[in-house]
């Protein structure tokens, strides 16, 4: 009996070891899928979005909200951490200012969608591993970008005239000393593209980057069935003219 048990120990430690190989190599695999090297600080533009949402979308905010926080390479990285609104209490006052359910003012599922997809992901960050801290770095680099003020002072502003991709981008390079990136819709037949977010590139530590990795733009396909996926539909901007809304045109 004693050859056979030897050998049944061996059986099942090298079954352990098999086993332990494999899940180590999940959970490298994990972390390669979920590591990420810099965050979008995603300002869109609620004219902009409501054109893409008519039937859902009113009366929309005439400044730049926030969309999101998002780190660039990563995404639903913890799906059993769900959103707790009881969280943001301290600061609600602000969310609900700058960063806006744009198509459901009183709803809190578009907070949810961004924690859980993004905010998960950017937690691994010390400065970012709570509710509270992700969704208040958001609302403190927001206010330090003062996106609003400076298009302002840079005499862009919405309305019927149309702008240069490359006057934009110019006056924004030259402010911030960083290039964004602008996404547009896409013209209609006769018409212009029109602008609809401006993302700002940070690393890490956050401070301001370039925003010129060639990678893909759009939102994955994991956020398909959420009312904010038609801003996938966006695109970088093209050179040449855009149009820069000040009402949805039904």
């Amino acid at each position: 009996m004693k050859p056979m048990i030897s050998f049944c120990m061996m059986a099942g430690s090298l079954s352990l070891a098999i086993f332990c190989g494999f899940a180590t190599q999940i959970l490298a695999n994990s972390d390669l899928h979920h590591k990420w090297e810099m965050l979008y600080l995603v300002h869109q533009w609620p004219v902009t979005v409501c054109k893409m949402n008519v039937n859902d979308c009113k009366d929309p905010l005439m400044y730049w909200t926030i969309h999101g926080l998002w780190p660039d390479k990563a995404g639903e990285c913890n799906r059993s951490w769900h959103f707790d609104i009881s969280e943001l209490k301290d600061i609600m006052g602000d969310m609900k200012q700058y960063w806006p359910d744009v198509l459901h003012p009183n709803g809190t599922h578009f907070w949810r969608h961004e924690w859980e997809k993004h905010g998960t992901c950017a937690a691994t960050l010390e400065a970012l591993n709570t509710q509270k801290k992700y969704f208040g770095k958001g609302l403190e680099l927001y206010k330090n970008i003062n996106l609003n003020s400076y298009l302002l002072k840079a005499e862009i502003k919405p309305g019927n005239t149309s702008y240069e991709l490359a006057a934009i981008k110019e006056a924004l390079t030259r402010f911030y000393s960083v290039t964004p990136k602008l996404q547009c819709l896409p013209p209609e037949e006769g018409q212009l593209q029109t602008l609809g977010q401006i993302k700002f590139c940070f690393t890490k530590e956050f401070m301001l980057r370039n925003c010129t990795e060639p990678k893909p733009d759009s939102i994955s396909s994991s956020d398909h069935g959420h009312k904010y996926d038609k801003i996938e539909d966006l695109s970088i901007c093209e050179d040449g003219l855009l149009y820069y809304p000040a009402y949805v045109e039904v």
